[in-house]
């Protein structure tokens, strides 16, 4: 009898600590959980607070402010963020001093090539249609040839919608070989066409575009002779896949 007494208490208090271990167990969760749901609200309202505090920087007239949302959004793609407000702030300074512009009598205050150029490689790195999209308006509207060169670099590091890219650099390397021969956006032109060319059905306007390149001696002898292989390149390509 008193062995069965003993036995029973024993079994009470093994039930009352493991009754007591899982009460503390739930109740850690429930900390837990309501700590994340603390931090999660937080860090909603902090990247809420910093996409205001980006959008006034690159809202600003001042030269100095793009600089530092610039700064920002670089480091922001670096960490893989290409949130609607990356995206929106990037578009916007890809297109300063040309789709926006601020005037004081009749000049364009906010032409900021640099900030351009730098936003127009920040949007390659996205990798996107979105950041596709806005790349090729860069492209067809800039007349800057450091941007228009860092937009089509973008272009072929993306690959995605290849004939229409491919007809917003072609356009954009006639007239730039029309009005301001420029052999660093020549050399990226051919860059990107060989990045996109297998994956584009229309590959006349290709060789088309750096035949132009190659027989103009405006551009630089490498740049011509850069032109000249990927030709051979192409036209190589195309028998191959005859041959198949």
């Amino acid at each position: 009898m008193k062995l069965n007494k003993i036995i029973f208490a024993g079994l009470c208090f093994s039930f009352a600590v493991s009754a007591f271990t899982q009460e503390q167990r739930v109740q850690r969760r429930s900390d837990s959980a309501s700590s994340k749901s603390e931090t999660s609200v937080e860090d909603e309202y902090l990247n809420d607070v910093d996409g205001i505090v980006i959008m006034s920087l690159v809202e600003s007239d001042e030269y100095d402010n793009k600089l530092v949302a610039m700064n920002f959004l670089e480091e922001a793609v670096k960490n893989g963020n290409a949130s609607e407000d990356v995206m929106e702030a990037l578009n916007h300074l890809a297109g300063e001093g040309i789709a926006s512009q601020t005037r004081l009598n009749g000049r364009v205050m906010n032409n900021f090539p640099d900030i351009r150029r730098r936003a127009c490689l920040a949007l390659g790195k996205v990798k996107t249609e979105q950041a596709k999209n806005y790349l090729v308006k860069v492209t067809v509207a800039d007349n800057e040839p450091m941007v228009v060169a860092a937009a089509v670099s973008s272009l072929g590091e993306i690959g995605l919608d290849n004939d229409a890219v491919v007809d917003a650099i072609s356009f954009a390397n006639r007239r730039n070989q029309i009005l301001n021969p420029t052999s660093s956006l020549a050399y990226e032109v051919l860059e990107a066409y060989s990045k996109l060319a297998a994956n584009t059905e229309n590959k006349k306007i290709i060789i088309n575009s750096i035949s132009q390149i190659a027989a103009d001696y405006h551009y630089v002898t490498p740049v011509r002779n850069k032109a000249l292989k990927l030709l051979k390149t192409i036209s190589d390509s195309g028998k191959s896949s005859d041959g198949k």
